[in-house]
């Protein structure tokens, strides 16, 4: 018979995890990959019944990687901390885990819950990242610090479940600028490591187009005051990741070690 694995990876969570151990509760286990949180993070979800393996964060293409591992059933539901499973998706899942004739892969669309709304613009409806439920060695990530590049192992394509399930992806404005600064530093990280080194005005017009693109052309304007404050997020993500990339090309925070001009 058919079991499944779900695991959720977290970092300072305790806000969040609960919730997200909770909407998963049927399934055969629950791993928590946390990297060491300084909150009841790990606690927390200990005692509801999730297996929590301590994993130092070198990026989230290898925190994945090392979660995958740690499942041990044949199918594998990938779940973040600020994501809910809904009973709709619990069903159509245990419908698919139990079908032989499944795919080895499947995308999962979100519906994402911002300032006492469902986002439905932007990009943000359906939503979707990398495939959320597989076959245990039919997704592999690339050592990616953010944004983690993937490869699915199968001679087919990815299926799509038509179920959704709900994301919380910002629980406040403090939620975003910290996202935005997390996520930019890493990006940055990324892009130096690609061999890129843009300059500031590519910063800038990266930056702009960002926001154009999710609050215009992707209609986020529709969604009122969540949809200016999701493009701005955007915005500042996209223009600190280059500017910092470029920052650390040109190696402007060795100026701690030197002596300043007197003007």
């Amino acid at each position: 018979m058919a079991k499944l694995s779900v695991y959720i990876i977290a970092f300072n969570e305790q806000d969040k995890i609960l919730d997200a151990v909770q909407s998963v509760a049927w399934a055969d286990e629950i791993i928590v990959a946390d990297s060491f949180s300084t909150d009841r993070t790990a606690a927390i979800a200990q005692d509801i019944g999730a297996r929590v393996v301590q994993i130092p964060f070198k990026g989230f293409g290898d925190l994945r990687n090392q979660a995958i591992s740690a499942c041990t059933h044949d199918w594998i539901f990938s779940l973040d901390a600020d994501e809910r499973c809904t009973r709709a998706a619990r069903e159509e899942i245990s419908r698919i885990i139990h079908d032989p004739d499944s795919k080895d892969a499947y995308y999962v669309p979100r519906r994402n819950y911002f300032m006492g709304k469902w986002i439905r613009h932007g990009g943000f409806y359906p939503d979707f990242r990398q495939p959320q439920v597989f076959r245990k060695g039919a997704l592999r990530f690339e050592n990616d610090a953010v944004h983690e590049r993937y490869e699915v192992i199968s001679q087919q394509p990815c299926g799509t479940l038509k179920s959704f399930i709900h994301q919380i992806p910002f629980k406040n404005l403090e939620e975003i600028i910290h996202k935005a600064n997390r996520y930019s530093t890493l990006g940055a990280q990324k892009m130096f490591e690609a061999g890129k080194r843009p300059g500031m005005a590519s910063a800038l017009l990266h930056g702009v187009w960002a926001a154009f693109s999710l609050y215009v052309l992707k209609l986020g304007f529709l969604d009122g005051w969540p949809g200016v404050i999701i493009a701005l997020g955007n915005f500042e993500g996209t223009f600190y990741k280059y500017a910092k990339c470029h920052l650390q090309s040109k190696n402007l925070a060795s100026f701690l070690d030197t002596d300043l001009p007197e003007n």
